[in-house]
């Protein structure tokens, strides 16, 4: 069993990651060492006592957008895009059962034989025994993303903050750091000036959702070893996003 760590800096968090973050260095599909390597860092806070949900992206499988913008319907697209994170979040949850963390999937989608219904109070009680949440299926909704899915479930679940692991970047930056060498890291930043400068961190309606809860977010580099757990400890870089 483990006890809340007195120098972790939040109780309950939600963990957003892309679905993209599970291929390695592949071009599509899940990399089982890299889900693995993923399930350490979540290991790691749990170890602090720290309560976790997950929320996963598709995008390594199936995009919604991408299939809509190829002549497929709309809500079929999405309903594919929800699907394909349900495989993310069962390949997470392997390797987290794998790590001895008790973990449970919870689809917007019901199918009973994989993942349990969403039922707020019950997904309450997983995380008050500390187990790991992983929030399957986005919304249940089409014209949804997972990001707007991270920011609803982090609200109901009465999560302190967001975490969203990105790959290849340590926070938000003014203008792409991947092309352009003079772009600037914020330290922190308001939800306001991230709707208005258009800074690419969640979409509108995430952060519409996140900025009227005040739920702070906090943009980290998730392939930084460690890099999670030193967050909670109050070390580490990344960008904080509130107000």
């Amino acid at each position: 069993m483990t006890h809340p760590d007195p120098q972790a800096k939040f109780k309950r968090v939600m963990l957003k990651i892309s679905g993209e973050a599970l291929m390695g260095d592949q071009s599509f599909g899940l990399n089982p060492p890299t889900v693995e390597r993923i399930a350490r860092e979540v290991h790691s806070v749990h170890e602090m006592g720290v309560e976790i949900c997950m929320v996963i992206g598709g995008g390594n499988i199936f995009r919604g957008l991408q299939g809509s913008a190829q002549g497929m319907e709309r809500t079929t697209a999405d309903y594919m895009g929800m699907l394909a994170t349900v495989m993310n979040a069962l390949g997470m949850q392997s390797a987290l059962e794998g790590l001895g963390i008790h973990t449970r999937v919870i689809s917007a989608i019901t199918m009973n034989e994989v993942a349990e219904p969403y039922i707020r109070r019950r997904a309450v009680r997983h995380l008050e025994k500390k187990r790991v949440c992983i929030f399957a299926a986005g919304t249940g909704n089409p014209y949804f993303t997972t990001d707007t899915a991270a920011a609803l479930r982090a609200n109901e679940m009465s999560c302190e903050a967001i975490f969203m692991g990105k790959n290849g970047v340590d926070g938000v930056y003014d203008k792409d750091p991947k092309t352009n060498s003079d772009a600037t890291r914020y330290e922190t930043v308001t939800y306001n000036e991230v709707l208005q400068k258009n800074l690419k961190v969640m979409d509108a309606s995430a952060i519409a959702l996140a900025r009227d809860n005040n739920l702070p977010l906090i943009v980290f580099p998730l392939d930084t070893p460690g890099g999670f757990k030193s967050i909670l400890e109050g070390r580490g870089t990344f960008t904080r996003v509130q107000g």
